[in-house]
């Protein structure tokens, strides 16, 4: 009689300790939508993008880019003298050695004869006209060849925390084909909430958000990507799952001590 008047009392302090750790677990150790990047408010003002703008639709030069230049004149007749004569020394010398160049953090470039001259911002067709226009000093209707060796693009496919770097190999590499070789959208990737965040040659970053969850948002899929852009799919919240997965160990020990507890009534009557 005096052991069942006991027990009530020693489980009052304890269900109350219960509760406590329940409440502090759920309060510090809840990971629901912590893999959620980049959140902004429902009212946030994105960047509109220039859809129409021709720049929208070319790479633009930008600091940091590593750049191959070539450089022929009379309008390239000594490249392709070169090309047609596949076997002679001076071809194979200039397919084995390749001449690069940085876009320093100053949008300019190092280039020879030249000195430092500011490409940053130019399309690559703005660019190699303005080097013909300033080699024509130098040489017969010069012939100029950019390309840009070092772009790629980090892209966040909407499975939270896992994301991919993709060369951007081809020049014209749209925002369709770089979602294409990262695997398409993930399960949890929500279509409406594609964000764009673009590094420009001022140092400042332009965030937009595309909903290519319908076929209006087709205007978006040929955008052309610039090197160090960020494609971020912002994952839809699986709720019940995260918190069934903070609660599982939690009820795990709630079940092993009152279980303890029922034992030890058990052999205490």
């Amino acid at each position: 009689m005096r052991d069942s008047y006991i027990w009530p009392r020693m489980l009052r302090p304890s269900r109350s300790l219960f509760t406590a750790a329940l409440v502090a677990a759920l309060a510090t150790g809840c990971t629901v939508n912590r893999d959620v990047m980049f959140k902004t408010p429902l009212d946030y003002d994105f960047a509109a993008f220039p859809d129409s703008n021709a720049q929208a639709k070319s790479l633009i030069l930008q600091p940091n880019d590593v750049l191959q230049f070539r450089l022929f004149a009379n309008d390239g007749f000594k490249m392709i003298d070169l090309v047609s004569e596949g076997g002679s020394r001076e071809a194979a010398f200039l397919n084995r050695v390749l001449f690069t160049y940085l876009i320093e953090a100053d949008g300019l470039c190092k280039l020879p004869l030249l000195n430092r001259i500011p490409l940053a911002g130019k399309t690559l067709r703005e660019a190699e006209l303005e080097l013909e226009a300033l080699y024509g000093k130098y040489y017969n209707r010069p012939y100029v060849q950019l390309f840009v060796t070092n772009r790629r693009v980090v892209i966040f496919p909407g499975a939270g925390g896992d994301a991919i770097v993709v060369p951007l190999e081809n020049n014209n590499t749209t925002l369709l084909e770089a979602l294409a070789r990262a695997g398409g959208l993930s399960s949890r990737g929500d279509a409406r909430r594609v964000k764009l965040f673009r590094h420009h040659p001022d140092g400042k970053r332009t965030i937009h958000q595309f909903d290519l969850s319908d076929i209006e948002g087709l205007r978006y899929a040929d955008i052309v990507l610039q090197g160090d852009d960020v494609i971020y799919v912002q994952p839809n919240p699986e709720i019940a799952r995260e918190v069934l997965q903070d609660l599982t160990p939690i009820i795990t020990l709630l079940t092993s001590v009152v279980l303890v507890i029922g034992v030890v009534r058990g052999f205490s009557r």
